[in-house]
């Protein structure tokens, strides 16, 4: 008697369950809300302004290949500079991207900082 319920009802449950992970499955291919590889940990003075926390959000989110650069943080220097790349067709050149645009900001904001540019994260 009850294979006959659990029979009946078996089909229904699986049929449930792949419709709930179906979708799971699918997000798994998205690199977005994942910080990817990190080589040293991105850090914001608090308080300080600019777009460098703006851009490591957008970097978070970003679904595709991407990459966040940034001048080392340290609390003698007063400034950090970054750059990213979104959705690149690969890591590599997200990478490139992203530090050629960090290395275009040293050049152009003239300021003291505490190193080159180099890639903070990159999936």
């Amino acid at each position: 008697m009850i294979s006959e319920y659990c029979g009946k009802s078996a089909a229904p449950m699986l049929a449930g369950l792949l419709m709930l992970v179906a979708p799971a499955a699918e997000a798994a291919g998205s690199l977005a809300g994942s910080k990817g590889h990190v080589r040293f940990p991105v850090y914001s003075a608090p308080g300080s302004t600019g777009g460098c926390g703006k851009h490591y959000r957008e970097y978070i989110a970003a679904g595709g290949h991407s990459a966040y650069a940034m001048t080392p943080f340290n609390w003698a220097t007063e400034f950090t500079i970054c750059g990213i790349s979104l959705n690149a067709p690969s890591q590599q050149a997200a990478e490139a991207k992203a530090l050629n645009s960090c290395e275009s900001g040293r050049k152009k904001w003239k300021v003291s900082t505490a190193g080159a540019c180099s890639v903070a994260a990159s999936k």
